[in-house]
Order: structure tokens, then C-alpha cells, then sequence
């Protein structure tokens, strides 16, 4: 028998160990690469929608009655201080001031004129304190914001709501014509039906609109929703 040939098996070489410094920067890689739930870019689970919050109203500058005010003011200032001014110079005081202190000395409480000065000094008051402590723009409607956005604050017009509501009502099968006012509390909706049961559209158009209200438009407070379809020849 002729002696077994032994076939060479090839040994591998030892590698040589890796300092903690690379072991440690061939993880990050590793998990820099996989993502943070340790699955490939693409195949983690579904981004989430962010949610909304609803913003607040916009506060009116109130330019007109501000400045009108302030005029009112300024020009009693000036006049009282000039009459002081000339007083305080030696001339007698002005005619106009004589007469209102003769007249508030003179007339009783129960006078007409100083019952209505009163009256008209109150409502003023009241007006100006009612426009101080309310919001305004009224023809403003406020929308939902991501939240997260801070203090960021959005709102849409009236007529460009009842505009956009009005191509919503008219994208519905059957709807000829439409007439949309958008109100502070309601939205008015009026449609001409040409053809299909008017009932039928009408519970389409409900759907339609509120859902532009609440998704499309993204009010912060919809309102409550009216509507009224009708047919024509």
C-alpha cells in the first residue's frame, strides 16, 4: 500500500487586536448607520403626524380710537396749561374758562345738561374700557398651529373662508350654485340643486364643508354649520 498523502490545510493568521479607541468608533458607526431604534434608514416605524393646537386671537392695535384719544387729551392739555401759562403772567384767564367754572358752580346736579354731560363722560368711559379689554377683529377667524411653534399665531379672513367653503359646496355632485357667509358663530350655506335628491346633497354638503372646516381651512373654533339646499329648473 503506498503511504497516504496528507493534503496542506491553510492556517488563517491571528489578527491582531483592535484597541478599545477603534472597537468603541466601529459601534458608533455601526449605530449611526442603523438608527436609533437599531433599524436601517427606511425601515423604522412611521413618522407621526404632528399635532395641532388652536391659536389665539389677534389683538386689535386700535389705531383710530387710540389716536383719537390721545388727540382729545393733548388738545385739553394744551389749552388748560396755556391758560395757566397766562395767569401765571399776570393776564386774566380765558372767557371759556370763566364761563365752564361760573356754569359748574351754578347749575345743580339735577340739571339736565349736567345729567346728560355725565351720561355722555360714562359711555365714553365705557367705550374706551371695552375696547381695551376686547380682542377685535372680529371678521378674523383663528386657526390650529403645530404645536411646538411657540407663540406663533394664525388667522384666515371671513370672506376668504366663505370663499374657499363656496368651491367646496360647489365640487359636490349635483350643486349648480352655492352662497356661503361665514359668520363669527354660524356658517350659512346656500345651494341651488340641479339634479339628485336635494336631501341627499344636502347631507353631501354638510360632510364636505365640515370637513374643510375642520381639516382643510384648520379653524381653531368652526362654526356651527347651516345649510339649505333647494332645487331649480
Amino acid at each position: 500500500m503506498s503511504p497516504r498523502q496528507e493534503s496542506a490545510v491553510p492556517v488563517p493568521e491571528p489578527r491582531p487586536p483592535q484597541s478599545r479607541a477603534a472597537t468603541s468608533a466601529k459601534r458608533r458607526a455601526t449605530a449611526s448607520r442603523l438608527g436609533r431604534d437599531g433599524l436601517p434608514p427606511g425601515h423604522g416605524p412611521p413618522a407621526t403626524v404632528p399635532s395641532r393646537k388652536p391659536s389665539r386671537r389677534l389683538w386689535s392695535a386700535r389705531r383710530i380710537p387710540a389716536a383719537f384719544a390721545a388727540l382729545v387729551v393733548l388738545f385739553c392739555a394744551v389749552m388748560l396749561l396755556f391758560d395757566v401759562v397766562r395767569v401765571r403772567a399776570g393776564q386774566p384767564a380765558a372767557a371759556w374758562r370763566n364761563g365752564l367754572f361760573d356754569e359748574l358752580a351754578s347749575r345743580p346736579l339735577d340739571d339736565v345738561w349736567m345729567l346728560a354731560g355725565a351720561a355722555a363722560a360714562a359711555a365714553l368711559g365705557v367705550w374706551l374700557i371695552v375696547l381695551a379689554l376686547t380682542p377685535g377683529l372680529r371678521r378674523r377667524l383663528p386657526l390650529q398651529v403645530p404645536a411646538g411653534r411657540g407663540r406663533t399665531r394664525a388667522t384666515l379672513d371671513r370672506d376668504s373662508a366663505a370663499q374657499l367653503l363656496r368651491d367646496t359646496a360647489l365640487r359636490v355632485p349635483g350643486v349648480s350654485g352655492a352662497r356661503v357667509r361665514v359668520r363669527r358663530h354660524r356658517t350659512r350655506v346656500r345651494a341651488d340643486v340641479r339634479f339628485r335628491d336635494p336631501r341627499e346633497v344636502r347631507s353631501e354638503i354638510v360632510a364636505a364643508v365640515r370637513d374643510e372646516q375642520r381639516n382643510g381651512l384648520a379653524l381653531a373654533h368652526p362654526p356651527k354649520l347651516s345649510v339649505r339646499a333647494r332645487r331649480t329648473t
